[in-house]
């Protein structure tokens, strides 16, 4: 295994497999080369002009947080407090704050096929926090870890957060066009804004924008004869978005989107951290 930086990029390589991590872009992956084979969709594949909002959403695989998903119309309320965070996706706040930090750092020199980052995340988000993330690269998996941390002052109110990885898979892998194996025995059901309204239906027939949960197996990405990638988390949530001609995206989230304005919902008080990990495995394509 190896691992080595150039400029602001990162690059782990194993058997087989490369990984290239870039810190000044949200800390995200903006390659993930198998057999050869690139998994991602990078900028210059994103359509133009964007189906999907800010070039910044729509490319790489990415940590969300400290929210993952929408919330709805940017609002929330927190210890009595009115929050208004900006619409990135109007009329939609999106995908937390850690996707457009350019000031993510590494901690440490990439040794063994592995990288440590950290950034600080603050304003818009109306509490300090810390986010860790680990990159671990072998010959058959790719391991993501990330690390939530509440970093205000001792006595002051929770911090509701949610997080989890976005993903933007190819559609069209060495000549293959991606499919989807996946089942769940639930779906939030939407309300007319796109937004979780906290109750659980039975999943109808794609294409998806949509969160699943109670999954039957872990769900499989697979380009005929290419590659098959299996996915993996300790999330208990899915988002799937299959709607794109030109990508694929199946998202590990902790909660469902705008779990900051339901009930239960995740808080960390001060000093308190949340931790989840995500899994990529790949093999040869059986057919």
């Amino acid at each position: 295994m190896v691992a080595t930086t150039s400029g602001e990029r990162i690059e782990l390589a194993a058997e087989g497999a490369t990984v290239v991590v870039e810190p000044a872009a949200g800390g995200r992956l903006s390659s993930l080369s198998v057999g050869g084979h690139e998994l991602l969709v990078g900028p210059q594949d994103v359509p133009d002009p964007g189906p999907d909002g800010p070039e910044s959403i729509a490319w790489g695989l990415y940590p969300m947080a400290p929210w993952a998903g929408r919330i709805a119309h940017g609002h929330f309320t927190a210890g009595g407090v009115e929050h208004q965070l900006p619409l990135t996706l109007p009329p939609h706040a999106i995908h937390g704050t850690a996707y457009t930090a350019d000031s993510w750092r590494v901690v440490e020199p990439p040794s063994s096929g592995a990288a440590a980052l950290t950034v600080a995340l603050g304003h818009p988000w109306p509490w300090p926090a810390r986010l860790d993330q680990r990159i671990v690269l072998s010959s058959s998996r790719l391991r993501l870890e990330l690390t939530l941390t509440n970093g205000a002052a001792s006595g002051s109110g929770p911090m509701p957060v949610s997080m989890g990885w976005h993903p933007w898979f190819r559609r069209r892998v060495g000549g293959a066009d991606a499919e989807l194996r996946f089942e769940a025995a639930s779906m939030f059901e939407l309300d007319a804004d796109g937004i979780p309204t906290g109750r659980l239906v039975e999943p109808p027939p794609g294409p998806w924008d949509d969160c699943f949960t109670g999954l039957a197996g872990p769900p499989v990405v697979c380009w005929p004869g290419v590659v098959d990638v299996t996915l993996a988390s300790n999330c208990s949530c899915w988002v799937v978005y299959d709607r794109p001609h030109h990508a694929l995206c199946v998202e590990p989230q902790t909660d469902a989107p705008d779990a900051v304005n339901r009930r239960p919902r995740c808080e960390l008080a001060p000093g308190e951290t949340l931790a989840a990990w995500f899994e990529i495995h790949w093999r040869e394509a059986t057919r």
